[in-house]
């Protein structure tokens, strides 16, 4: 009976199933801790429309699409956040578990994300999706963990020799030598 409740910790901690609505770390190997991952509800591994919000090697934030839909992730997308919409255009990235890379500054989309109701990731080009919307509910604690390491880090200053302005220095007096 000791056993059980470990057990059921060890259960209870582990990330979500691949491609499940909402938002949790990235079930990508290799990406858990540098990425988070959120689907439209009603998201199977079958069945979904997910965005990936990661940290790139050079520590910069990235914006991905991972979708099920015919065809390729790769093209122009609408995104939208209550009442704030984009367009962007996603590429394919060899070597990446996701769909297509979004170019361009993504930050302001991923405010919006963090702090809003309801998005919505449609296809301007291509096949459509299976479902489009979002549900943003722990959008903001998922990416904030992804992206802990991605802060900018305070660069020590180098250490250099003290600098000293002569003229508000006193002379010292020379050592008084006494018998």
């Amino acid at each position: 009976m000791r056993w059980l409740l470990p057990a059921l910790g060890l259960f209870l901690a582990t990330p979500a199933s691949a491609q499940e609505g909402g938002w949790y770390y990235s079930p990508f190997p290799g990406e858990g801790d540098r990425a988070a991952l959120g689907c439209s509800a009603g998201s199977t591994p079958d069945s979904h429309t997910c965005v990936a919000v990661r940290c790139e090697d050079d520590f910069s934030v990235g914006l991905h699409i991972e979708t099920t839909r015919e065809g390729s992730d790769a093209g122009r997308w609408r995104l939208q956040v209550d009442a704030a919409v984009w367009e962007v255009t996603a590429t394919a990235m060899a070597g990446s578990p996701y769909g297509a890379k979004v170019e361009g500054d993504v930050v302001p989309f991923l405010d919006a994300v963090k702090n809003g109701g309801q998005a919505f990731v449609e296809p301007i080009d291509g096949a459509e999706t299976s479902s489009r919307a979002l549900p943003l509910e722990g959008s903001l604690y998922a990416i904030n963990q992804a992206l802990f390491f991605c802060a900018p880090t305070r660069k020590e200053p180098e250490a250099t020799e003290p600098v000293m302005n002569p003229d508000l220095v006193a002379p010292m007096p020379a050592p008084q030598l006494t018998r």
